[in-house]
């Protein structure tokens, strides 16, 4: 039986739609370079977006430097730098919001109201695509809620590169499940996608809170039983040392911050240390590599120059560029919001 329920935001009415109507995420070819962006509709060479039409998620409005989002039944209002010279196109929904954060781009701020008078008991973000997992949402004093929307082609992608590399291998192979490494594995999503499809994966992040969410994650998922090692460990540093173990991976996914630190206090840049901890995962997928995979968040990389990171760092040369282009998320009347980029191999 279909279930439907109407959210009101405003004087609009959103309807969830049952889980078998889940918009999946759509990607736009074209062989022109990125043009200039005008009220936010603009084309490209690649795009991966996701739709409006979801009972989990939809972008509802941006402009002015937020977005307005519906997670399930709640309606977050929310920074976004990308969205900073763009116009919104339907303010009047924007009251309607359940709550608002107020905070600098880094460091910490608040949810008004607190999130105690509106947070759901169990509020979860539902893949179910390619692959079927859940994400638990919560309110974070960073303005984060525990899941990046805009990645969900490249779990499917993820996915469809775990399946492919089995069916190559075929049935008769001893060799075991695909190990994959993911760096900056934040709460799960990527670990999930790989683990669901059959994959062996090593989850590393530097928040050990953010690796447990990630575990209860996999938990609510069904997975918990899968082969995934939860690590709380700086990422340059644990390449370091696998490299030194002689540990090979068959695949690595990475997203790293523009900036953060390791559980020791260790520092990253992404302009700084991208390139070299790609040499490191060269070095770690040599004997054996399916597929590599970094999308990034960082204000001044596109899609190109993340593709030429990929392709020096992986390969040594541009001799195999990557598949490279931008995620966006997708209004309901088709505005898109830029969302980050990503390069990926094979193309």
């Amino acid at each position: 039986m279909r279930r439907e329920v109407t959210v009101l935001i405003g004087s609009r009415a959103c309807p969830q739609r049952d889980e078998r109507s889940l918009a999946r995420a759509q990607t736009v070819n074209s062989t022109t370079e990125r043009k200039a962006r005008k009220g936010g509709k603009f084309s490209a060479a690649n795009y991966l977006f996701m739709s409006a039409i979801d009972p989990y998620y939809e972008l509802l409005d941006f402009g002015d430097g937020r977005k307005l989002e519906r997670f399930g039944e709640i309606v977050l209002n929310r920074p976004c730098p990308a969205a900073e010279r763009l116009t919104q196109s339907q303010p009047e929904l924007w009251a309607g919001a359940t709550a608002r954060f107020r905070g600098p781009r880094t460091g910490d701020g608040s949810w008004t109201p607190n999130k105690k008078q509106w947070e759901p008991p169990e509020w979860d973000f539902v893949h179910t695509d390619t692959n079927s997992f859940r994400l638990r949402l919560d309110a974070l004093p960073s303005g984060q809620v525990g899941v990046f929307p805009e990645q969900r082609d490249s779990w499917n992608w993820i996915a469809k590169q775990v399946g492919r590399t089995k069916s190559q291998a075929g049935e008769g192979e001893a060799s075991g499940p695909l190990k994959v490494l993911n760096l900056f594995a934040y709460t799960g999503g990527s670990t999930l996608a790989a683990a669901a499809a059959g994959a062996s994966v090593v989850h590393v992040d530097a928040a050990q809170n953010i690796v447990n969410r990630a575990r209860e994650n996999a938990a609510i998922s069904g997975l918990a039983e899968r082969p995934v090692r939860w690590l709380a460990d700086d990422a340059v540093k644990f390449c370091q040392r696998e490299i030194r173990r002689c540990n090979q991976y068959d695949a690595v996914i990475l997203d790293p911050p523009t900036y953060g630190h390791g559980p020791g206090g260790e520092p990253w840049k992404v302009f700084e240390h991208l390139l070299p901890l790609l040499q490191l995962c060269g070095e770690l997928t040599s004997a054996r590599r399916a597929f590599i995979l970094v999308t990034c968040h960082s204000p001044g990389i596109e899609a190109a120059e993340l593709g030429a990171y990929l392709a020096d760092g992986i390969f040594g040369s541009c001799a195999q560029p990557p598949e490279t282009g931008e995620l966006c998320l997708a209004t309901e009347d088709g505005r898109k919001l830029p969302s980050g980029v990503y390069a990926r191999w094979p193309n």
